[in-house]
């Protein structure tokens, strides 16, 4: 087991001068435990009144107090430690990178307003909401309505936090990046939105939680229209630039690709998406045209039919163990229809209902946190700054295309055209992200240029979705390539796996052990199911 070259790599991307003191000792992984637990208390701002502080003097003394944590975790000695413990130690220190990172240079308390977004009237499709928010999310979502009298406490607690929290970034928020004012807006209209629909959700709950949800509202139109009138005094780029984005990927994403390295990949890519798309047309010129679902009656009917024939593939093909929970968690995701005007995913989704089913595994990796938690504590929860992704979108990605080459699709061609076509909008839209942070792009050229090569016009400029996305990336680095990225690492481990097993390789038994890992970054994946060692990062170290 070749561990000594990883266990190196992840040593040497320590964040500044955090050397430790101390010379390390032996440690045990309850001691990691322990302070793993230390430390997700200290990320968590502190509370004043009800309220997360991220007001400048606090998270400078937090900022402060940070390399005493790094210390003692760099002075853990893992002598001995099962790799599986070994990973959990890389995860802490993923962690505390990200914090690290955060302070030095996203401050997203100071620079970006829909950082003080915290009401959310639909569920993430990840372990975590997408890029950085502050404390205290209320998951409107998350309740049965009409409301229990506790879960009213609950969300009314929440809801009396909104106000004040506004009031703090108005004096908290001192950046000058134009895109991340102009586009907080919508997020924040998003917000207000949510709470108009929670108002007609409550007629017969107490009054002072009906008086926080409108309080919180006017609280949240008057910040979005402070932020809308200050956006157009903005003037420097939003991007974190390329020495920063290579220092994240490397240390808190743990990928070990330069943003340079990631531009050559992801244009290969979205090479590759458009060629095998046009070769498949080909393939397909007497096919039929693939018409959209145009009622909600049809949309019904091939909805409800897509979750079974989708596990029924998986099952007599022997590709993934199917929980008694798997169908309900599917199905449960379906959506309502929609008579348009058609987004991306609607495109796709209305003309092969089963198409979307397999990038719905994350609906998968929920149940599994939900129904067989981790047995891990560090594992068991949702990582912190989003580190999960090239495990979680890169193998929903990854699992669209595998499908396809299983043969999921051959019974339907036109469909395997939708395959490459969502290749093509992810590797399209993650060309945005990077050059956003290179700060070669504002985020409006970047959905010109996201729209403008995703096939056939589905990625419509007029549509909200194009920007939404590219808003996200600007604010969490690495996330809009993470789906492309992630999926090349993980395609990875299954050809290892297959060189290693043999004829003893089983696709089942590698997605249990898979799923089995957790989800953790899919630098750890590969190392926790393979023993080896990247050939990428080998020569990252000479």
């Amino acid at each position: 087991m070749r561990v000594a070259p990883l266990l190196g790599f992840l040593a040497s991307v320590t964040a500044g001068p955090v050397a430790s003191a101390q010379a390390p000792r032996a440690h045990t992984h309850d001691e990691l435990v322990a302070l793993f637990r230390e430390w997700r208390a200290f990320q968590h701002p502190k509370l004043v009144n009800g309220v997360p502080d991220y007001s400048a003097p606090a998270m400078a003394a937090q900022f402060r107090a940070l390399p005493a944590f790094k210390r003692r975790l760099a002075a853990f000695d893992t002598t001995g430690w099962s790799v599986p413990q070994q990973v959990d130690w890389h995860v802490v220190r993923a962690e505390m990178n990200g914090l690290d990172f955060d302070h030095r240079a996203l401050k997203p308390w100071a620079n970006n307003p829909a950082f003080y977004v915290t009401v959310f009237a639909d569920q993430s499709d990840q372990p975590a909401r997408e890029g950085p928010f502050a404390a205290g999310a209320v998951e409107l979502w998350s309740y049965a309505y009409p409301l229990s009298a506790g879960d009213a406490a609950k969300v009314e607690a929440g809801l009396r936090a909104v106000p004040a929290l506004l009031a703090q970034g108005r004096r908290n928020l001192v950046g000058n990046q134009r895109d991340l004012w102009t586009y907080a807006v919508t997020s924040l209209k998003e917000q207000s939105g949510g709470l108009a629909q929670l108002a007609q959700r409550l007629p017969s709950e107490p009054a002072s939680l009906r008086e926080s949800v409108a309080r919180a509202r006017v609280a949240t139109d008057s910040f979005a229209t402070w932020v809308e009138s200050r956006a157009a005094t903005k003037t420097e780029r939003a991007g974190v630039g390329i020495a920063n984005y290579d220092w994240y990927l490397k240390n808190v994403m743990l990928v070990p690709y330069t943003w340079r390295d990631e531009v050559v990949l992801m244009q290969r890519e979205l090479a590759r998406a458009h060629s095998f798309l046009a070769l498949e047309e080909v393939r397909n010129a007497n096919a039929p045209q693939q018409e959209p679902i145009s009622s909600a009656a049809e949309f019904d009917r091939r909805f409800g039919a897509a979750v079974p024939e989708y596990l029924a593939y998986l099952r007599e093909h022997d590709l993934l163990t199917i929980k008694p929970w798997t169908e309900q968690a599917l199905r449960e995701r379906l959506g309502r229809f929609a008579p348009g005007p058609r987004e991306f995913f609607t495109e796709v989704d209305y003309r092969d209902p089963v198409v979307m089913r397999t990038h719905g595994y994350h609906w998968i990796d929920l149940g599994m946190m939900r129904h067989e938690p981790h047995p891990d504590p560090i594992r068991r929860g949702p990582l912190l700054y989003n580190i999960f992704i090239t495990r979680t979108e890169g193998h929903a990605t990854g699992w669209e295309e595998q499908m396809l080459q299983a043969g999921m699709f051959d019974a339907r061609p036109r469909s395997r055209e939708l395959i490459y076509i969502l290749l093509a909008q992810r590797a399209a839209r993650a060309l945005g992200d990077l050059r956003m942070h290179a700060n070669q792009a504002t985020l409006e050229q970047a959905a010109e240029f996201t729209a403008a090569n995703v096939p056939r016009g589905w990625l419509s400029l007029k549509g909200n979705l194009v920007r939404f996305e590219q808003h996200l990336y600007l604010q969490q680095p690495g996330y809009g390539t993470s789906y492309v990225i992630g999926k090349l690492m993980l395609d990875r481990v299954l050809m290892r796996r297959r060189q290693q097993l043999g004829d003893a390789f089983s696709m089942r038994r590698h997605m249990d052990a898979f799923d089995a890992v957790g989800l953790v970054p899919a630098s750890l994946v590969e190392w926790e199911m393979t023993g080896e060692l990247r050939d990428e990062v080998q020569r990252m170290l000479k």
